[in-house]
């Protein structure tokens, strides 16, 4: 496989980034790299836990301790940021990169999630876990990323398939689900390594 990047967002926060980072990294063989980290644990350090110590996990740019959303951390703690401020990690491996919340979530007064994908130059592989809302905030979601023609990869569903939503997203989205991920009782590197064999990068 030819070198691959990609950005992981989702639609809401908790939706499952983390753990569709973990099974990418994992099916992948790749790099990880979370560019804003607000709040602890750090999602790095659970990448770390799950996928064992050889995975190359890169620095976060910013490693905030407030769990809020970026402008507001970096607010609080006294830290201005900037898009220049991010660069990728020089790598000649396979990238994935967790974003903070949603697209539309601040990381200045000035700029989002959505730009910093815009400035990295990365397709999107969208995250979107079952709920009440779930469909609205996915319409809403895709609808973004194509107004400013950030490639979307795939989406990974997370949970059970709620009003059929499924469907209607694939159809707005125009690509193809990538994996569906079940509740899970627990979360390891069995799991992780069993659901990356059911990724499908060509359904």
């Amino acid at each position: 496989m030819n070198q691959k990047g990609f950005f992981i967002t989702a639609i809401h926060t908790d939706s499952g980034k983390t753990l569709a980072s973990a099974i990418l990294t994992y099916a992948l063989k790749a790099d990880y790299w979370k560019p804003v980290q607000c709040g602890e644990p750090a999602d790095t350090d659970q990448i770390k836990s799950w996928l064992g110590s050889e995975v190359v996990c890169h620095p976060e740019r910013y490693r905030l301790q407030t769990p809020a959303s970026p402008h507001f951390a970096a607010e609080k703690e006294g830290v201005s940021m900037r898009l220049s401020d991010f660069k990728l990690p020089d790598t000649s491996n396979n990238l994935i990169v967790e974003g903070a919340g949603g697209v539309l979530v601040p990381v200045s007064t000035k700029e989002t999630i959505a730009d910093l994908i815009e400035h990295l130059e990365l397709p999107v592989i969208l995250v979107i876990n079952h709920y009440l809302g779930a469909l609205n905030h996915g319409m809403l979601t895709i609808r973004e990323l194509k107004r400013r023609q950030i490639p979307l990869a795939g989406i990974i569903f997370n949970g059970e398939d709620f009003q059929n939503a499924e469907s209607i997203l694939l159809q707005e989205a125009g690509c193809s689900c990538l994996l569906r991920i079940p509740k899970l009782e627990s979360v390891g590197l069995e799991q992780i390594r069993e659901l990356s064999t059911q990724l499908q990068w060509n359904h």
